[in-house]
């Protein structure tokens, strides 16, 4: 289990507040989005979650342990994907054996289960790659570490389409009930269908933190040119020929979650969203 509490942290003593006595815990077996504006905190948090920054106030554990401490232990149970990095002047195999030793149960195997995803075979140099090769052996890498907490910044970005569609297919198939998935991204079309839960964030508080089965049984997600239905939605955004809309679901039919319409009713009504899901 990952629980954040109380969290708070400035990148100066003078500064502006980046984060703000803000909560969450994620509990094993969830693939989490994390969505939030520019500027919200998201990176910043992360980072605060692999114990990078140290936090004014609060604390951050996992299974127990307090992140920032950097315990090898801890360490080696959990694993962060940055939104861009940088690899080493070696090939591929010696860079496996090297930063695999880290981790107890990287898989040599998984690897290059994950990378023939992906399409790529053999043993190439990291440094020659281009931006999406990179990416792609990144995030293989990360997969085959099978930490308990695996951490993803913008992890589609530099991916072409059809690699975008292998990434959810090994996220999906690697996923299971020991593990946290946490993935923080702009590109929401590239993630909607394979999370099972949504964090909505800004700096000060998550403005939205629920299940996407139960967002689905409160909210129906559709287009529509109809007034009345316009007027009535919980939220409305202008679209060709009419609206997107987010209604209450009274005929207990599961629409697909429109994260981009969520994401904006959060931001925009924060309130009026946290009402529909007050237990």
């Amino acid at each position: 289990m990952l629980n954040i509490k109380n969290l708070n942290f400035r990148y100066s003593r003078k500064g502006k507040q980046t984060i703000s006595d803000f909560n969450l815990t994620l509990t094993e077996g969830g693939i989490y989005g994390l969505l939030g504006e520019n500027g919200a905190g998201k990176s910043t948090l992360l980072h605060i979650i692999m114990g990078l920054l140290t936090p004014e106030s609060g604390k951050v554990t996992f299974n127990g342990e307090n992140t920032r401490k950097r315990l090898p232990s801890v360490l080696a149970d959990m694993y962060i994907v940055p939104e861009e990095n940088e690899l080493p002047q070696i090939h591929l195999l010696t860079f496996a054996r090297k930063y695999g030793a880290l981790y107890p149960k990287f898989s040599m195997e998984d690897m290059y289960r994950h990378l023939s995803t992906f399409g790529i075979t053999g043993n190439p140099r990291l440094d020659k790659l281009s931006m999406g090769q990179k990416k792609k052996i990144t995030l293989s890498f990360a997969m085959a570490c099978n930490t308990s907490l695996l951490i993803m910044d913008e992890p589609t970005n530099g991916l072409d389409i059809p690699s975008k569609s292998a990434f959810r297919k090994f996220i999906v198939e690697s996923i299971n009930d020991d593990r946290i998935f946490l993935i923080s991204t702009h590109q929401v079309r590239d993630v909607s269908n394979i999370l099972d839960h949504i964090i909505i964030m800004d700096s000060s508080r998550v403005l939205l933190n629920e299940n996407i089965s139960e967002i689905q049984s409160k909210m129906k997600f559709t287009n529509t040119s109809n007034k009345s239905e316009i007027e009535n939605a919980y939220f409305s955004l202008p679209s060709l020929g009419g609206a997107t809309v987010i209604m209450p679901n009274l005929d207990n039919i599961d629409t697909e979650v429109n994260l981009e319409t969520l994401f904006t009713f959060a931001v925009e009504q924060p309130e009026k969203l946290n009402s529909i899901f007050k237990k």
